[in-house]
């Protein structure tokens, strides 16, 4: 792929970096036995459960679970992008990453190339906020917030400014610095004419700088002040501002301490500031386009309960309906979508205004959950009451219900709509999903795997990820794979992925299978207690292969037994069955 950056590297980088120094410059901790622990910068907590490993290089949290290796750290707790993260720690060793083909857009932007649009941005948004407060013809803009009744201080915090009336503001501004024309163009602050003039983009407005998640201002919106069209214009797509990846308000919500619980999404910058202004501190907008998934995915990285806030008319319901559609992929286990519907005639700014921050926060939390929007939606558009009508209703909620990730919200979700069709959940989870196994056969499942001793592979995956070393030693069965037992696929996968990295981490490893099944299931078992003392995890687990190993031959065996009853064997097969035999 071009552009990535080698798992080798990867690798490599993350043996040279030792993750305490990376988080101890940004988290105080505390020696605590062979570990390091801190109070957890990712929940608010009074008592440490935030363990950091040297030997190990991962972190993990016991109250949220959070953890990783040093790069999932840069990336939850400096909010940066994988690429970022890679980059900011191969600066710490003195080491230049490679890339497979051209270097990725995201690094792009964070590299030399555009750090002067980020600084010109930057002096912008200081040069409208100086004059909201000098300029001459500044008492309407002020006026103008007033009657919003926003304060000095929310003003302050969102940095609102003041574009004044006039066409070359900017280009006096910043006269004699050589490239301020044409970065100007390039941030899209100015226009330039077929002549080659240019002029400011915005006039006589109220400006908004609209910050990334990193706190780099990247755009501007304005709000027009006397008499005008459009009433709201933003900053168009550029090097540095793509709309459809931001939305206003996050960096914001990132600076508090803590984990962030829920956070709402209205329509507008001006609702997001209304909102703190009297208290509700957790909303974001989108920037002028309709909630789409790559937002969502951006919001679900931070919080766990999305609620989205619109009008209670058609054009509303719309709305949330193409909100719920980006959010459908993103519906797992713990993450909560919600629907908040304002009276016709209100907006978060007016309504705030009207009932206060107490009554806004109970609204907030009376949203209606998605699978209630969802429910009440196709019960809308089919008549349940008939044979027809519950057909009609099952073929509507198909394409809904195969957007959602396969497990426990979609099982829930097909036993609500069981309730109004003449069909059983199972079977109408089957027919969303035919290729599962119903939810009775998967609960009985799941019931036995829990009563059940734990297995020879899950200790072997516990102790191996726990200390990886363990298996550069031994001599594995190149076989191990035609095992037909649960879990066996992810240990023979460790097993050569060691085997191909001699003196991999533990950190490493859960980099390298992070954000998928097996690696969620990782990090589960790394704080499994599997009982087995240090200084016998070598003998353990060498005795765990010896069982697989004979397991594998008792397997062979049964096969070339049963075969042989069907039809006669070859010569080789033979020999091996008579060596299996004598084994």
């Amino acid at each position: 792929m071009a552009g990535s950056i080698p798992r080798t590297f990867i690798d490599d980088l993350l043996s040279r970096v030792d993750i305490v120094d990376v988080i101890d410059a940004r988290v105080t901790l505390k020696k605590a036995g062979k570990s390091f622990k801190a109070c957890c910068p990712f929940h608010n907590e009074k008592t440490p459960s935030f363990t950091v490993s040297r030997e190990k290089q991962f972190y993990y949290c016991f109250g949220c679970s959070a953890g990783g290796s040093a790069i999932r750290f840069l990336m939850d707790y400096d909010r940066m992008e994988f690429v970022e993260a890679v980059e900011e720690l191969a600066k710490l060793v003195g080491v230049e990453v490679p890339y497979e083909g051209s270097r990725p857009r995201a690094t792009l932007q964070s590299g030399n190339s555009t750090k002067p649009l980020y600084a010109l941005m930057d002096k912008l948004a200081q040069f409208y906020t100086l004059q909201l407060r000098q300029h001459p013809q500044k008492e309407t803009a002020v006026a103008y917030l007033k009657s919003r009744g926003l304060s000095g201080q929310t003003a302050k915090i969102f940095e609102i400014g003041f574009a004044p009336p006039g066409w070359n503001n900017l280009e006096k501004h910043l006269a004699g610095e050589a490239e301020a024309v044409t970065q100007l163009v390039q941030t899209g602050m100015s226009i330039k004419k077929d002549s080659g003039q240019i002029y400011d983009r915005f006039r006589e407005r109220i400006m908004f700088p609209i910050r990334d998640k990193r706190g780099r201002v990247i755009a501007f919106g304005g709000r027009i002040i006397n008499d005008g069209t459009p009433k709201y214009l933003n900053s168009p797509e550029t090097e540095i501002f793509h709309k459809g990846r931001e939305v206003y308000g996050l960096y914001y919500l990132l600076k508090k301490p803590g984990s962030i619980q829920k956070v709402m999404v209205v329509e507008g910058y001006m609702d997001v500031i209304s909102l703190y202004n009297h208290g509700v501190d957790n909303a974001v907008a989108t920037l002028g386009t309709a909630i789409s998934e790559t937002h969502v995915q951006l919001l679900v990285k931070h919080t766990h309960e999305i609620i989205y806030c619109f009008d209670g008319d058609i054009a509303g319901r719309k709305a949330a309906w193409r909100a719920l559609e980006a959010s459908l992929p993103s519906v797992k286990d713990g993450i909560q979508f919600k629907f908040m519907f304002l009276p016709d005639g209100e907006d978060p700014d007016t309504m705030v205004s009207r009932v206060g921050k107490a009554k806004f926060i109970a609204l907030q939390n009376q949203a209606k959950p998605l699978s209630d929007f969802v429910i009440e939606y196709l019960l809308e558009q089919s008549d349940y009451q008939t044979i027809d009508g519950q057909a009609r209703l099952v073929e509507l909620a198909k394409p809904i219900m195969t957007q959602l990730p396969q497990g426990a919200y979609a099982q829930l979700l097909s036993a609500r709509l069981a309730e109004h069709v003449e069909m059983s959940e199972n079977d109408l989870y089957a027919r969303f999903f035919p290729n599962s196994r119903s939810n009775v056969q998967k609960f009985h499942a799941d019931k036995v795997a829990k009563a059940e001793k734990p297995s020879v592979i899950r200790l072997a995956i516990a102790m191996l990820l726990e200390r990886p070393s363990i298996a550069e030693r031994l001599d594995i069965p190149n076989n191990l794979s035609e095992l037909q037992m649960p879990g066996v696929d992810l240990l023979s996968q460790m097993l050569v992925f060691i085997k191909g990295n001699p003196n991999v981490t533990t950190g490493a490893l859960l980099e390298y299978w992070h954000g998928t099944r097996e690696g969620a299931y990782l990090l589960k078992i790394l704080h499994w207690e599997h009982h087995v003392p240090e200084e016998g995890v070598e003998t353990e687990f060498k005795g765990a292969i010896d069982i697989l190993y004979r397991e594998i031959k008792d397997q062979r065996l049964a096969k070339l037994l049963t075969q042989s009853k069907v039809s006669p064997l070859s010569g080789d097969e033979k020999g091996e069955l008579a060596r299996l035999l004598s084994e």
